[in-house]
């Protein structure tokens, strides 16, 4: 579960027979008091989403760069080979649940739907 900010609009990769990915950067925050010196430390880590034909349509429709949002999903790393024959390695959260926090493209934060949903999702905690 992360809650977090989208680094970039949602890239789309559409495939033969109407199968579609999206992929997003989300950034989550922690902040926390250094004991010794007592400066306040923020940090940010990125995660790279995926999210699967609908829910990626979805995700492309209403979601923009800065938009904050809630994700429930899996960890996914993968390897490929590059052109030259270097072989990359990534990590990636494979999206099965979200819910949209805050949208640039609506006026008002969307409101889950279902009243099964974890509490306290909507207030500023980046966790």
């Amino acid at each position: 579960m992360l809650i977090g900010y989208l680094g970039d609009d949602v890239k789309m990769h559409y495939f033969e027979g109407g199968n579609c990915i999206g992929r997003f950067p989300l950034a989550t925050n922690e902040t926390y008091i250094n004991k010794t010196t007592n400066e306040k430390i923020n940090t940010t880590e990125w995660h790279n989403l995926v999210v699967r034909n609908k829910a990626a349509e979805i995700c492309e429709k209403y979601l923009s760069k800065g938009d904050k949002i809630y994700v429930e999903g899996r960890i996914k790393s993968r390897q490929w080979q590059t052109e030259e024959g270097s072989t990359k390695f990534t990590t990636e959260i494979q999206v099965t649940e979200f819910t949209f926090l805050t949208t640039k493209k609506e006026s008002e934060p969307f409101k889950p739907t279902n009243t099964d949903s974890p509490a306290g999702l909507l207030d500023d905690s980046p966790y």
